[in-house]
């Protein structure tokens, strides 16, 4: 029988990947296509996408397909959430693609605030604050640049303007725009009375569209360009969402952890909570698949490791990084969502300072440093587990890691030791199998979502601590 082929494009923060899915004799089978990087840079003084070659890597990946004679049926793209593009009458991109590292958004709370209070702006959106928001990004554009807001026909979120470029269909799917801060989880829709409150637009929205919705086919003009047609499909688009789906729950109620440059811990829900005692938890309800509430916690994950890593020269693997914090035996530990986190020029320095803040020994070596991050992140998944049980009123006993980081042994082990939950670490493609899973589901090759998890549970390894 032949091969049904479906595409995944996974964009990352430093790259992205064409991952080539197929069910081969009840299995979910991967075949990595084409890999490329990615990064912000400055533009003018702003951190921005570079838009145009991201999208000419896409089509780069694409075109390997038709030489390889692999030619997917359907394909979907999944990114990291909250940055947009903003389109002229025409179509045209007006301005850069601005990341959410810029510090464009520096005092735009306060000025959302003078409009609607931080408390009500929760209750309405459920989503918890973070100064790279849609919503603050509008805001400075709204005080800082305000005529790109009057010349704006469009706003795409990052994965909806590729799908655009790639169909001439513009559209919002479900769980990206819910990063935006200026979704109504109650209605899923955007919220039109917070968006006149606010003094933005609401003629750039576009429509949201439910995760798993099939677009249209391929432009005739991409068609020819890379040498095939398809069927684009609005899979969960939000990278967490799509790494949610591919969670292989094993035990009813589990919890999860999207492990990479950030890690997401939550519960999926039916119904969002957007209460008081959430808000001052700092937790969020993202959209997932099945219109389901991702509820969770914005940790911030492995970019830690990452960037020592860099700031070592890459002059070891994360392996290795691993087994030296292994060997450390310093105790000292720190708060990884503190602000100074977040992009400093120094990670290395910015560990020793809180440290040092804190009447702690401040680490010297580079394994001293993997091990206050690993064993402290390890102590932050433990405090949010405590908190979303506080929360939900349910307990706890599995924690699933998905992504990237579900590779990291040492930092499963310590998880499972600080939390007391068993953890259930795999797939480590977690994202691409989630946006591949959901092509499947529209295409009717999978037909429920809880055959697509046992689909992944039997199809990859999944280590127990």
């Amino acid at each position: 029988m032949e091969k049904t082929y479906y595409l995944a494009v996974d964009l990352g923060a430093s790259s992205g990947r064409h991952i080539l899915g197929w069910l081969e004799d009840g299995k979910l089978c991967l075949e990595e296509i084409y890999r490329f990087e990615n990064g912000m840079h400055d533009v003018d003084g702003q951190k921005c996408w570079d838009i145009d070659a991201l999208f000419s890597s896409i089509k780069a990946g694409m075109k390997k397909c038709a030489e390889l004679g692999k030619v997917p049926a359907y394909m979907g793209i999944d990114t990291w959430g909250v940055d947009f593009v903003l389109l002229d009458k025409e179509g045209k991109r007006l301005g850069e693609a601005v990341g959410y590292r810029d510090d464009r958004t520096q005092g735009m709370d306060e000025e959302v605030y003078k409009i609607i209070p931080e408390k009500e702006l929760y209750q309405r959106t459920g989503i918890q604050k973070a100064i790279y928001n849609t919503i603050y990004q509008l805001m400075a554009l709204k005080i800082k640049k305000p005529e790109l807001l009057a010349k704006a026909e469009s706003l795409l979120m990052v994965p909806d303007y590729f799908c655009y470029r790639l169909t001439g269909v513009k559209s919002a799917e479900y769980s990206i725009a819910s990063t935006s801060q200026l979704l109504n989880p109650k209605t899923k829709d955007w919220d039109w009375e917070l968006l006149e409150k606010l003094g933005i637009p609401t003629g750039i929205f576009q429509p949201i569209k439910a995760p798993g919705t099939v677009l249209a086919p391929l432009s005739p003009e991409i068609s020819a360009e890379v040498g095939f047609t398809c069927e684009v499909v609005s899979v969960p688009e939000h990278d967490t969402a799509s790494a949610v789906l591919s969670v292989p729950f094993t035990e009813e109620g589990g919890l999860y952890i999207s492990s990479g440059t950030w890690s997401l811990m939550g519960v999926e829900l039916k119904e969002a909570i957007c209460t008081e005692e959430s808000r001052e938890a700092n937790l969020t309800n993202e959209g997932g698949y099945g219109y389901t509430y991702r509820f969770l916690k914005n940790i911030m994950g492995l970019w830690m490791i990452q960037s020592v890593r860099h700031e070592l020269s890459d002059a070891f693997s994360f392996k290795e990084l691993c087994e030296r914090a292994e060997e450390s035996t310093i105790t000292s530990l720190i708060d990884v969502d503190d602000e100074r986190f977040f992009a400093p020029e120094s990670m290395i320095e910015a560990v020793k300072s809180l440290c040092r803040e804190t009447g702690q020994k401040a680490p010297e070596t580079e394994g001293e440093i993997a091990s206050v991050i690993y064993r402290s992140l390890a102590e932050k998944y433990a405090w949010t587990v405590r908190q979303l049980e506080k929360i939900t009123g349910q307990k706890y006993s599995a924690i699933h890691i998905v992504g990237g980081g579900s590779n990291a042994d040492y930092l499963n082990r310590l998880t499972a030791e600080a939390s007391g939950c068993r953890v259930y670490a795999g797939p480590s493609e977690g994202t691409a199998v989630g946006n591949l899973l959901s092509q499947m589901l529209a295409s009717g090759s999978l037909t429920s979502v809880s055959e697509a998890r046992k689909c992944v549970f039997h199809s990859f390894e999944i280590k127990k601590y």
